[in-house]
């Protein structure tokens, strides 16, 4: 059965705390979406990062998103409890762009985020 417009929005709005935790430079946000399992995998800079997302966590708080940072939520599918959201990013940290794909589960009545898997974009990356 397709969801409901309001599901989407409910997903939307789940990870704009990611966003937020990004354009902010703090995980606190970016904590309340997360499992405290959750995985992350994708190359930065060419270099493989895999495991828990506390990776992501440092890295947010340790790099700020910069002035001219952008981000737009696309909720890419929603199926009663399973939702795939892509969040594009522009300028993090001043000079990244990525594709990020957040999986999210719905857990006791609440979308929270299992995954996360991005792309730096070729043209963003330093060697």
């Amino acid at each position: 059965m397709r969801s409901e417009i309001k599901d989407y929005e409910a997903v939307a709005e789940a990870a704009e705390k990611f966003v937020r935790s990004v354009a902010e430079g703090n995980s606190v946000y970016a904590k309340t979406l997360f499992t405290e399992d959750a995985v992350l995998f994708g190359m930065l800079d060419g270099v493989l990062e895999r495991g828990s997302i506390d990776q992501f966590y440092r890295n947010v708080d340790t790099v700020g998103a910069g002035d001219n940072f952008k981000a737009r939520i696309d909720v890419l599918a929603v199926e009663e409890t399973v939702a795939v959201v892509r969040v594009l990013e522009e300028g993090w940290g001043g000079r990244i762009d990525f594709t990020d794909f957040l999986l999210l589960l719905k857990l006791n009545g609440e979308w929270k985020c299992v995954a996360k898997a991005y792309n730096q974009n070729s043209n963003t990356i330093r060697e």
